[in-house]
């Protein structure tokens, strides 16, 4: 619970105010969560217990939300759910890209490192080229630097939005030494040699990865409020 409400009842709440998006599902293994959902009038899908990667679950969901509705899917955009203060202008970002250009398949936000952030496991790097698309991802402190001075090029956030036949690709791959080893989802695709956009976002969130980052999230959303 943060502020009366569940960590994912702020999660759908705020992607809901994107208006680029038509619909809204939380991918689950857990029957708690779906009655939890389901009571607050939202939609979810049960996904099987053995993934490893949330990529392959939201995958499994949205087959089985095309089945039961009879559509198919242009563009999926997967929200973590640990992230109560995701912003709807975080999901314009990410759909952006698909719009200048059309050939993109995959695309990733990013955010500047604030400090402190550079060192720790629980925030993804990413380095890119001079495109724009990712070099390589990793929970360790890179780039290195030859002079002491950090020069990191980006945190990768867990928003990632994929053209309906690149989901289905990721889970058709096979995972590979560097996604198991740094347990980041977009490694796959970039160990297979698949193009990856990195599009930068100004909004700032912060993740619930352990039980005091509560109490920062309620004084962030507290302070956003006012």
């Amino acid at each position: 619970m943060i502020l009366g409400k569940s960590m994912l009842q702020h999660i759908v709440e705020r992607v809901l105010r994107c208006k680029e998006v038509d619909q809204v599902a939380v991918a689950t293994c857990d029957q708690k969560i779906i009655d939890h959902i389901e009571e607050l009038g939202f939609k979810a899908v049960m996904t099987s217990n053995t993934h490893e990667r949330a990529s392959d679950r939201c995958a499994e969901a949205v087959t089985k939300l095309e089945q039961l509705e009879k559509s198919k899917y242009d563009i999926v955009v997967m929200v973590q759910g640990d992230e109560p203060m995701t912003d709807p202008r975080m999901l314009s970002d990410v759909l952006r890209p698909f719009s200048k250009q059309p050939g993109l398949d995959v695309v990733n936000l990013y955010a500047d490192i604030q400090p402190g952030e550079f060192a720790s496991p629980n925030c993804v790097k990413v380095v890119m080229n001079l495109k724009g698309d990712a070099l390589y991802m990793s929970r360790a402190a890179i780039p290195v630097s030859q002079d002491g001075i950090e020069r990191p090029s980006g945190k990768q956030l867990g928003l990632i939005a994929f053209r309906r036949q690149a989901l289905q690709k990721f889970t058709e791959l096979a995972p590979t030494p560097l996604e198991i080893n740094e347990s980041v989802d977009m490694l796959r695709f970039l160990e297979h040699g698949i193009q990856i956009r990195m599009q930068r976002t100004e909004y700032r969130t912060h993740a619930v990865d352990v039980p005091s980052d509560i109490a920062e999230v309620e004084r962030l959303m507290k302070t956003a409020a006012n």
